[in-house]
């Protein structure tokens, strides 16, 4: 006894219902995505974070009431000298915080992961420096209320601490792509942490501490020009009001704020594609 075997026709073969292909995330969506994942990481994991709002905090208690007795500021309260220089050069300890985590990234594969997806590649470097953004803005804000609990006053007005803040923050997202590039370079996190010792000629050669006037005649000329003083200066002097900026610091605050968002899109238009291309290559 033989069995037929059944025609099978291209009608009764089954077909299969395969979802069609999606369009890759757009730089936004994608940038929006690392950013999250990365503010969400240092919220679930905050040593670092938090430790480099305390080591900011201990450093502005010391120049504060240590040094504070020993430096004149041109007839204005030291303290009230100190604090908006402390909450510019914020943005460069902040930014060691951001090569650190570029670096922790690139080492446990995370950048490797999104590689392999079809995102636009400056998206990604995009995210991380959103985060980084985001994450130094609240470092500011917390060196800010610890100024004013230290007695920091201002008579300035509100939308003139408003400008501060922003060129503060502008000035952050810009000084991260060059500290993200650092922490791709790297390729670890203990290479990036030596790299930021850069930051400390900066910080210290520039009139975030002191008046630029009690420094040697040689060293005047890179500190009065460099851009982190133009960043203190303006901050500087939208806290103290226009007479007293122009008193004090020989110009007024349009003048510094003009120079920082020269250097600060300076910073974006030369680091930004560096970085990218770095990640690029891996």
């Amino acid at each position: 006894m033989t069995a037929a075997n059944p025609t099978v026709t291209a009608a009764s073969t089954p077909t299969l219902d395969l979802p069609r292909p999606t369009r890759p995330a757009g730089a936004v969506t994608t940038a929006l995505g690392v950013a999250r994942r990365t503010v969400l990481r240092n919220i679930r994991n905050p040593q670092v974070f938090v430790l480099g709002m305390v080591q900011g905090a201990m450093f502005l208690l010391i120049f504060r009431y240590v040094f504070g007795g020993a430096i004149t500021t041109n007839g204005i309260r030291y303290v009230d000298f100190l604090v908006p220089g402390f909450v510019g050069t914020g943005v460069l300890f902040a930014g060691m915080t951001s090569s650190i985590g570029a670096a922790e990234d690139l080492k446990e594969g995370f950048f490797d992961r999104l590689r392999s997806l079809p995102v636009p590649r400056i998206a990604i470097v995009s995210g991380r420096v959103l985060a980084d953004t985001v994450l130094a803005t609240i470092g500011l804000t917390v060196t800010t209320v610890v100024g004013f609990a230290m007695g920091f006053r201002t008579s300035a007005p509100l939308g003139s601490l408003l400008l501060a803040i922003a060129l503060c923050v502008f000035a952050a997202f810009a000084f991260t792509w060059m500290f993200v590039l650092l922490g791709i370079m790297a390729g670890n996190p203990q290479a990036a942490q030596g790299i930021g010792i850069l930051v400390f000629p900066l910080t210290f050669v520039s009139s975030a501490f002191v008046p630029v006037e009690s420094m040697p005649g040689w060293m005047q000329a890179f500190a009065s020009n460099q851009p982190l003083t133009m960043i203190v200066n303006a901050t500087r002097a939208f806290t103290l009001g226009e007479a007293d900026a122009v008193r004090v610091l020989g110009h007024s605050a349009g003048y510094f704020a003009t120079r920082s968002l020269f250097w600060c899109a300076l910073f974006i238009v030369v680091f930004a594609p560096l970085a990218a291309r770095r990640y690029q290559r891996g």
